[in-house]
């Protein structure tokens, strides 16, 4: 899986028009009706926590977001939990398991482009939403199913319909919080929904072992892999259900503070790639080099801990859990940490530099485990922290949902690709040759920041500077400034 950010554009509203503050994106409602006066909510509207101009409805909103993406990332990784069971009981090699996590990747590398044109020309936010999320329950179900009846090929058909949900659900849980939650509170709620998501993968790494233990007591083989996986598709089935509460009280929203549908910022204009600058592509190449050696890895990491460190299956899976886990309380602090000290650049090569040294230390000593798995947790969410804001300090607001979507497109190209070549070095060379393909990725990533170094102190150094240099001397960054420059010619 994977964290972005994608931006909304305030359309225009003939009857009702928001105050807007350009540089900051902050939508300030009327709450007026058009004659001027003063509209009174009644009934359950009325109630603190239920009327939409009081801050305790959208923290119950924030609730059902931060929901909406679990069920997709439990079941994302039920393939890494359940590992040695899958490949056991459906007689297939680390290629073919490797197959079900680039099968939800390929369908991304197209999908990123248009998920969010669906969201916002075709379904509308509430509606593309609740589509996105059925078609991630399906998909979940039909992988479940082809365990039962004992179909691997089943199995990926499954996993290719739980990727065409997976991506675009998560540009529509990104669309939501833009739309509630534009201003200061923005970067805090993002990374609270990182944390949540990592809640999710971590969840299933700790519960699916112990939930195939017991179907097991009244099923085997290959149907207690299906049961288990049925069983893990109830979470999907939850996010669909938050999934319609949200719909209902973003349009109770809409209809009270006169605002249109939330609209996603996601529209493809292949024309803008062309002024993209070269700290955007080492950007990208970044985001490859360096989510190629997380997601596969934790992917294929069970067997590796437990053949490697002599683990069982549980134990095992704690261990890869446990990057999720520390990513799930460290995002939203080592965000704010970002956000108070600035040099970017820096601290991705620092989040790069510690990953290749914590893949070192597992490859070439028996150390617990749990030691760089942990520091790996750390690591992870820096980069993550650093590296997707970069983005829009770069790349003005109107072009940020074609720059994000190539950077998505991009990484599932990269991870649907590696994720195969993953299983075939496992399968000929063992696990001691994919790690130093994973290192090897590393070090692209270094050099890649390096050169981004390069580039940025060839220009204005705004990515090397610190926070409190960017407040002075450039009070508005210069992506804003390009912005602001497209908004008077619009006037």
């Amino acid at each position: 899986m994977v964290e972005s950010s994608v931006q909304s554009d305030a359309d225009d509203n003939s009857q009702q028009v928001p105050s807007v503050d350009v540089i900051s994106g902050t939508v300030e409602p009327h709450s007026n009706d058009a004659e001027g006066h003063e509209e009174e909510i009644s009934g359950c509207g009325a109630t603190y926590c239920c009327n939409p101009e009081w801050g305790p409805f959208r923290f119950i909103a924030l609730f059902f977001m931060c929901f909406l993406g679990f069920g997709s990332y439990f079941c994302f990784d039920t393939p890494g939990s359940l590992q040695d069971y899958i490949k056991d009981e459906m007689k297939v090699d680390t290629v073919q398991f490797a197959s079900l996590y680039s099968l939800y990747s390929w369908p991304n590398v197209v999908l990123c482009f248009i998920g969010g044109f669906l969201i916002d020309r075709v379904f509308g936010i509430r509606w593309g939403t609740i589509i996105f999320s059925t078609i991630v329950t399906g998909g979940q179900f039909v992988y479940a199913l082809g365990a039962l009846v004992n179909q691997f090929w089943l199995m990926q058909v499954g996993r290719f319909i739980f990727g065409i949900g997976g991506e675009s659900l998560a540009v529509a849980q990104n669309t939501y919080t833009v739309s509630w939650f534009k201003g200061k509170e923005l970067n805090t709620v993002f990374g609270l929904q990182l944390s949540m998501a990592r809640v999710g993968s971590t969840v299933n790494f700790l519960s699916m072992v112990p939930l195939y233990e017991w179907v097991q007591t009244f099923s085997e083989g290959y149907q207690a892999l299906g049961y288990s996986l049925l069983f893990a598709g109830i979470t999907c089935v939850f996010s669909l259900g938050c999934a319609l509460i949200l719909g209902v009280l973003d349009k109770k929203r809409s209809e009270a503070l006169h605002l249109d549908a939330a609209k996603s910022g996601e529209k493809i204009k292949l024309s803008d790639i062309l002024t993209f600058p070269a700290s955007f592509w080492l950007i990208s190449v970044i985001c490859v080099a360096y989510y190629v050696a997380i997601f596969p890895f934790i992917g294929l990491a069970k067997v590796f801990f437990m053949r490697k460190y002599d683990l069982d299956a549980t134990t095992a899976n704690s261990v890869s859990s446990v990057v999720y886990l520390i990513s799930a309380i460290a995002s939203p602090i080592l965000g704010n940490l970002v956000d108070r000290t600035g040099r970017n650049v820096t601290w991705v090569f620092m989040a790069v530099l510690v990953t290749l040294g914590c893949h070192a230390v597992l490859t070439f000593t028996f150390w617990s485990p749990f030691i760089p798995m942990s520091i790996l947790g750390l690591a992870y969410s820096l980069l993550a922290s650093a590296l997707w804001p970069m983005v829009a300090l770069i790349i003005p607001e109107h072009q940020l949902g074609t720059a994000y979507g190539i950077m998505q497109s991009v990484q599932n190209l990269g991870l649907a690709v590696i994720s195969i070549v993953a299983g075939l070095i496992v399968d000929t060379s063992g696990y001691m040759m994919l790690e130093m393909f994973y290192m090897i990725w590393l070090c692209i990533a270094l050099v890649a920041t390096i050169a981004i170094a390069l580039v940025d102190s060839g220009g204005d150094g705004y990515l090397l500077m610190s926070a409190a240099t960017r407040k002075r001397d450039f009070p508005h960054p210069p992506a804003d400034a390009k912005l602001n420059e497209a908004f008077d010619d619009k006037l």
